[in-house]
């Protein structure tokens, strides 16, 4: 058999990569996982100008919430704000049927934050970047 097929490095994915890769990938783990319902969720912390000066974006699926990024601006922190975007974010996930979070955290972006708040950590990365450890954690909801 003949190898018609080949392979080349790409700089920006295509709306057709994303359409074979990203749906041809979904369709697999919907036939072995069962239906996601994949749902967004996001919260922005607006100034009192009406700028955005942090927030959350996560992803809820298989009833796992899933936090993939939240900031705050440094002259914001220790506030209240991460917490209030963090316990807000929790609730509206529980709402929408999840039991679970996770997240990957650097131990130079506040993991005992996170630990206050009942994550725990289940994996961990050390040297990652180097000098420092990349976090794994989950909570049960």
């Amino acid at each position: 058999m003949q190898n018609t097929c080949h392979i080349s490095p790409i700089e920006k994915p295509t709306d057709e990569m994303w359409e074979v890769i990203g749906g041809g990938i979904g369709q697999y783990n919907t036939q072995h996982g069962g239906p996601e319902g994949f749902q967004h969720l996001c919260l922005a912390l607006y100034d009192a100008e009406g700028k955005v000066v942090g927030g959350l974006i996560g992803e809820i699926y298989w009833g796992w919430f899933y936090i993939n990024l939240l900031f705050v601006r440094e002259e914001l922190r220790g506030q209240g704000y991460g917490h209030q975007l963090l316990t807000q974010a929790e609730e509206a996930a529980r709402q929408c049927g999840a039991t679970n979070a996770f997240f990957d955290t650097f131990s130079f972006q506040a993991p005992e934050f996170y630990k206050q708040h009942g994550y725990q950590v289940f994996g961990e990365l050390k040297d990652f970047p180097p000098g420092h450890t990349r976090y794994y954690m989950t909570k049960q909801l």
